[in-house]
Parts: structure tokens; C-alpha cells; sequence
């Protein structure tokens, strides 16, 4: 071997070397949320994986988009690099200056511990596909796992084996979306009418209204012992005016063969419902709408690519739930409809959190509140990528939409359970933690009783 051959092979065993100790060094991996993030949808799937796997990861609170550190164990390096999710390999005296930056008194980010991956179930017909409906879409994408349940497992206690729940874009009144005038003699509207009638009748029923109130209120014993609840779409207004009317006939004969109550909208009991008070419901089968909590549709009045959103900014340490809800790399999200696309502010109750709003009107896009010891969240729309979504469009293909802020919004509620009450415990000297160190639970407190006030 000549000189020059020697010399290029030296060099190239002092990389390796060079290479091992680095990797040697690379104790923790930060996920960067930022706009530097190639795959932002992916990233949820690694963190939720991971700490599936028995590991533990933090959420860094308004720090670079809300950024994940975690440390460099089991398959996380390789899981992100195969999903093309941008990863920073870096050393444990990184890490911490990390963590004292964002646990500073002085900056408005917070660290949050991620212990345990809550079990997922999707509220959802068992014949409708994944990208039906924008959660399963980005969870599927995301690749974080969960369990398709529906009227009969909720109403047979299935519930209690999970710890998060999404309701797919349900009419939870019984009037099957309000579909009847445009689609009722199609063959997937007979099909639906069809098996919700059955299956109202096995459980006992004798209208499919009943038996959706029955499911509702199970969901929200749920959700006041403790559970997450998410829903988008028509599965937010419907619910809470299922609620409203327990006792009251809201349905149109044209789905249930009786007459509406003609006392109504004097009936509903607004002191059961979650989000929304002060409403009236809209009795016309024909009206593709069920009450003036959504915003009537403006199609062609708005031009889409001036239709936003605007997230609010939340303090990291006084407030993480909301702001582990609205973690992202941009603060203004492309608009998007849904058969409930928005919800009027006037008939918001004072107790709900809202998150975001439109731009220039009065209405919510985005919001969140509590129910016993348990959560809620409502997102208006049907998907965030398709701005008007009707019925035969085809599904979105998120592979185009990898760094998506709307579809960011639906994974940081999956994320939210995972936190937990427990200090972050790393390497640094007792004396140099901070005093202050966020007990979640004890913030989550904090928060009920300002919204109490």
C-alpha cells in the first residue's frame, strides 16, 4: 500500500472514531417542532411509540414549536429515521442547558413529562375507513395505534378500558347527519338508517335518538371520571344538544315517524351540556344544519386563501393544558369546513377555554374545558387539508401534508393524556433544580378553579 493509501485510510479511522464518540456523546435526542421539523405528523408517532415502549420523553412547552426531548434509548434514533422525522442527536450538558432554558422563570415555555400512552379509541361505525374522518387519517399517518368502538361496546362498558376517545363526525341526535334531503335514497344513507335501527332495537330502544342519548351520557361519565374526549365536526354541537334534550323529542318525523316536541327549544336543559348554551335548534329536515351554534355556510362568499385561523398563546407554566393543546410551528391555520365548521361565540359558555378563533369574526374554531376530573376538546371542521370536503371527495393524502398545522392540532391531544404528575429527574446537583417545578396535576387544578371564578 502506498503512502497516499495509507494516509486516506488513516483518515478514514479517525472518522469512525470521530463518528463512534460522537454517538457515544449523543445521550439524548431532541425532536425539533419548529419549521426546521420535516415530518411534524410522524414526530407525535415516535414520542407516542416510544413511550409506549416503556420509555419516558418530555414536552417542551413554546420551546421551538413545542419540541420533544427524550433520551436517546431503545429505537427512537432508527424509528425517526426511517419516518424522515428530524431528529438532534445531542449531549447530556446540551440537554440540561435545554431544560434550564425552558424551565427559566424569565421565558414563557415549560417542560412537562411524558410517562405513560394513553389507550385510544375511535367513536366510529366499524365500516367506515380510515380516512373517512381526519383523526383516524392522522393516526393511521402517525402510526400511533387505537381500537374502533361504536354504540354497542359503549353502551356495554368498553369504555372503561381506555383513556382517550375521539368521536368521529357523528349526528349524536338521531337524524343521521340531517342527510335525509339530498341523500336518503342512496344506497350508504339506507345502509346507515338501516343498521342504527337494528342496533337501537337489540339494545332495547325504540328510537335511534334514544339510544344515542344513552351513548352520550355513558361518554360523559367518561369523561367526568377522568377521561380525554376529543370531537370534531358535527360530533361537537350534536353532542351537547343531545345532552340539552334529554327528555325533550327533537327529531323530525322524517326520521323517527313522530312529530317534534312543539316546546322545544323552551325544554333544552342547558345546565347538562358541556360547551354550549343558549341555543335553538333548527327543526327543518331539510336544512343541512342542527342548531345556531355553527356558523352558516359561506362557501364561495370567502375566499379560501384568505380563510384563517388564529391560535391564542397560552402561559406555559400557569396554563399547560391549553397550551399543550395549541403547540405549534405557526400561530395563523388555514380554514376548513365541516357539516359544523365553527361555533358562535354568543353561545359559548363563560367556563370554556377557547383556543382559537377566526380571523375578523365572532366565532371559535378551537376549544376545550373540563368536566369532573376529566377533558374535553372541540375542533370545528371536517379536514383540515380539504377546505370544503363533501361527501365523495376523495381522502386526503397526508403524505403531502407531513408538516400540516391543522392536523398538528388533532395530535397534540393525543399527546395530552401521556402527561403526568412527576418530576423531571435528571442529572444535575438537587441544588441547581428549580423551586418551582410544574406538578401537572396540580396545574390542572389551577386552571378548573380559574374557569370556576
Amino acid at each position: 500500500m502506498n503512502s497516499v493509501s495509507l494516509f486516506k485510510s488513516f483518515l478514514f479511522t479517525i472518522a469512525l472514531l470521530l463518528s463512534g464518540s460522537q454517538a457515544a456523546q449523543a445521550q439524548y435526542v431532541l425532536i425539533p417542532m419548529d419549521q426546521s421539523q420535516t415530518n411534524h405528523l410522524k414526530a407525535y408517532g415516535i414520542v407516542y411509540n416510544q413511550i409506549s415502549e416503556g420509555y419516558t420523553a418530555n414536552w417542551l412547552l413554546n420551546y421551538r414549536g413545542g419540541s420533544f426531548l427524550a433520551r436517546n434509548q431503545g429505537e427512537i434514533v432508527r424509528n425517526a429515521r426511517l419516518r424522515n422525522v428530524r431528529i438532534e442527536q445531542i449531549t447530556d450538558a446540551q440537554a440540561q442547558r435545554i431544560i434550564r432554558e425552558v424551565e427559566s422563570n424569565n421565558s414563557n415555555t415549560a417542560l412537562v413529562p411524558l410517562q405513560e400512552a394513553p389507550s385510544i379509541a375511535v367513536y366510529s361505525p366499524s365500516h367506515m375507513l380510515p380516512w373517512d374522518d381526519a383523526v383516524t387519517l392522522a393516526l393511521t399517518y402517525a402510526e400511533v395505534p387505537y381500537d374502533v368502538i361504536y354504540n354497542s361496546e359503549i353502551l356495554e362498558g368498553a369504555l372503561s378500558e381506555y383513556d382517550w376517545l375521539h368521536l368521529h363526525h357523528e349526528d349524536f341526535t338521531g337524524q343521521y347527519g340531517k342527510f335525509w334531503a339530498a341523500y336518503r335514497h342512496t344506497p350508504w344513507y339506507q345502509r346507515q338508517v338501516r343498521d342504527l335501527e337494528e342496533m337501537a332495537a337489540r339494545h332495547g330502544f325504540s328510537k335511534v335518538s334514544d339510544m344515542k342519548t344513552a351513548v352520550v351520557l355513558t361518554i360523559r361519565d367518561f369523561v367526568g371520571n377522568g377521561g380525554f374526549m376529543f370531537a370534531m365536526c358535527s360530533a361537537t354541537d350534536t353532542f351537547d344538544i343531545a345532552l340539552a334534550a334529554v327528555d325533550v323529542d327533537i327529531v323530525p318525523q322524517e326520521f323517527d315517524g313522530d312529530p317534534v316536541d312543539p316546546n322545544a327549544n323552551q325544554r333544552l336543559d342547558f345546565t347538562q351540556t358541556l360547551a354550549f348554551e343558549n341555543f335553538e335548534l333548527t327543526f327543518n329536515p331539510a336544512e343541512y344544519r342542527h342548531a345556531n351554534i355553527d356558523v352558516p355556510v359561506r362557501l364561495g362568499q370567502l375566499d379560501e386563501a384568505l380563510d384563517y385561523f388564529t391560535l391564542f398563546e397560552f402561559s406555559a407554566k400557569w396554563d399547560p393544558v391549553p397550551s399543550m393543546l395549541t403547540q405549534n410551528h405557526v400561530s395563523s391555520i388555514k380554514g376548513f369546513y365541516g357539516q359544523t365548521t365553527a361555533f358562535r361565540m354568543e353561545t359559548i359558555k363563560n367556563n370554556v377555554v377557547v383556543m382559537a378563533r377566526n380571523s375578523g369574526r365572532d366565532e371559535a374554531k378551537y376549544i376545550h374545558g373540563n368536566f369532573g376530573e376529566g377533558f374535553w376538546t372541540f375542533y370545528g371542521g371536517h379536514d383540515p387539508e380539504d377546505y370544503t370536503h363533501r361527501v365523495g371527495d376523495p381522502p386526503t393524502d397526508l403524505d403531502l401534508f407531513p408538516n400540516s398545522p391543522g392536523y398538528r392540532l388533532i395530535l397534540n391531544n393525543i399527546l395530552f393524556p401521556a402527561a403526568e404528575r412527576q418530576e423531571l429527574k435528571t442529572s444535575r446537583p438537587e441544588a441547581e433544580t428549580r423551586t418551582g417545578k410544574l406538578l401537572f396535576a396540580d396545574a390542572m387544578e389551577f386552571v378548573r378553579i380559574q374557569q370556576g371564578r
